[in-house]
């Protein structure tokens, strides 16, 4: 009679062991269902926002490919019914929009050259070196974000029209050759350097601008890569400075170049469109394969370790 019990609880047992692990696995479903319906939410929501954010350049994106008869009608026409190249072809023919591109690639990228050189120099003499007045003098630098680029237009007008510079590319170029955000970038990507990393090197015989070129550069390419994405992309876009001092059409940029082409006929939004849309392709194309390095660069030098 005992054994026969204990076979009984031992099935009991068994029965139990099977119901908890059924239960298990049930409870597993049910947290991966959870999971991965939370997951699909957020997918969703995410792309409910991208739609949202990217409507108005899908929009110019369709209006670039949409004859102005289509445009100016009474329906809303979302779509191009019959799409065409024609307003591409347009906007080079109208204004000369190569050259306009062309000297702003030079202008952006003289700058963006200018400002990574300048800045990581004026960095390191702030990060490593010792002069009196150090602390003060980069107060001073870093004040000159607080004063907005509209209150000193007018005097770098004046003073580049008495040096006779005027419609030329050192004129688009020389004002922004180093800038107060881009000091402060580098020199918060130095100071998570070690002291005896540079005591090091002066021991070994290794003046400053070896020091710079041959160990900090390598070590600050995330600040360097994000430094260039930022200053290309503001550069770029550069609207009232180059509108100011140059005139003729071989110095004009391409932000110029497109608002020339809204003058050309009443019933050219679609002509304009469609520059808007080339010209953005470099910028955007810059920001995404440039965006890791940018957000690295942004925040490498925010935690020291």
């Amino acid at each position: 009679m005992s054994q026969t019990a204990s076979m009984t609880l031992k099935r009991k047992g068994a029965m139990t062991q099977e119901e908890l692990l059924e239960l298990k696995q049930k409870m597993s479903a049910k947290a991966l269902t959870k999971r991965r319906t939370k997951t699909g939410l957020r997918i969703a929501a995410n792309v409910a926002v991208a739609l949202v954010v990217l409507l108005p350049l899908l929009y110019a994106l369709s209006i670039a490919f949409m004859p102005s008869s289509e445009l100016f009608t009474t329906e809303m026409n979302l779509l191009p019914k019959s799409p065409t190249l024609k307003n591409f072809a347009d906007a080079f023919t109208q204004v000369p929009l190569l050259r306009f591109i062309v000297n702003s690639f030079i202008m952006a990228g003289c700058i963006t050259i200018g400002q990574i050189i300048s800045c990581s120099l004026s960095a390191f003499a702030f990060s490593f070196l010792e002069f009196k007045g150090k602390g003060i003098l980069f107060m001073i630098v870093m004040a000159t974000m607080m004063v907005p680029g509209e209150a000193t237009i007018i005097s770098n007008y004046l003073t580049v029209g008495n040096w006779g510079m005027l419609d030329t590319y050192p004129v688009l170029i020389i004002p922004y050759l180093t800038s107060a955000m881009g000091i402060f970038l580098f020199r918060q990507f130095y100071m998570t350097f070690p002291m005896s990393l540079f005591e090091s090197a002066k021991l070994d015989g290794c003046s400053n601008l070896r020091f710079i070129v041959s160990i900090l550069t390598p070590l600050t390419k995330s600040a360097i890569g994000a430094m260039a994405v930022y200053t290309f992309i503001n550069a770029w876009n550069m609207y009232m400075w180059p509108l100011l001092v140059t005139g003729s059409d071989q110095k004009r940029t391409v932000q110029i170049g497109i608002s020339m082409l809204s003058a050309v006929d009443s019933q050219s939004i679609t002509l304009m469109i469609a520059g808007v849309v080339m010209i953005i392709i470099p910028s955007i194309s810059i920001f995404i394969f440039g965006q890791k390095q940018l957000i690295r660069g942004m925040f490498s030098g925010a935690v020291k370790g």
